[in-house]
């Protein structure tokens, strides 16, 4: 099999409603996540500032948007992986991982000591897999999630 070549660049104004399809693709692709999204649509929202300022990133497959992520300072010396998404008709090729490494490239590059992110239950196998240090539970919004890190 070819492996796939993925570039991941900052995202850029004009990609805000093309970045918010796929992420409410991407939640409705998960069944663990259809239900939460259906019942509180709203949820679904990438704030354009978090791309005016270089927060967003996203993973080209053949010039193809096929994900991405975002990391939010916090008040101290750490980051949060605040959204990870990659098309489902991506899932599998490496794109998640990719943009969670250049995440953690791109956060010890500005001085963060450790980078925070908060999933759900079926994500969790992912995060540690990535590296990521399982936390406490925690309610969110859209139910149970576990706090995550992992130091840069």
């Amino acid at each position: 099999m070819k492996e796939t070549q993925i570039h991941i660049r900052p995202a850029i104004p004009s990609e805000h409603g093309s970045l918010e399809d796929l992420q409410l693709r991407a939640s409705l692709a998960n069944p663990g996540d259809r239900e939460a999204i259906q019942s509180a649509p709203d949820a679904v929202d990438l704030p354009l500032a978090q791309i005016i300022d270089n927060r967003v990133f996203v993973a080209e497959v053949n010039a193809a948007i096929a994900g991405f992520a975002v990391v939010l300072p916090n008040d101290d010396a750490s980051a949060e992986l605040d959204g990870l998404f990659v098309d489902p008709d991506m899932w599998r090729h490496g794109i998640g991982r990719a943009l969670v490494d250049y995440c953690v490239d791109s956060a010890r590059r500005q001085g963060v000591s450790v980078l925070h992110v908060t999933g759900n239950p079926h994500a969790g196998s992912f995060y540690l897999r990535c590296g990521f240090e399982p936390g406490d539970e925690v309610r969110m919004r859209l139910g149970a999630a576990r706090r995550f890190r992992k130091i840069v």
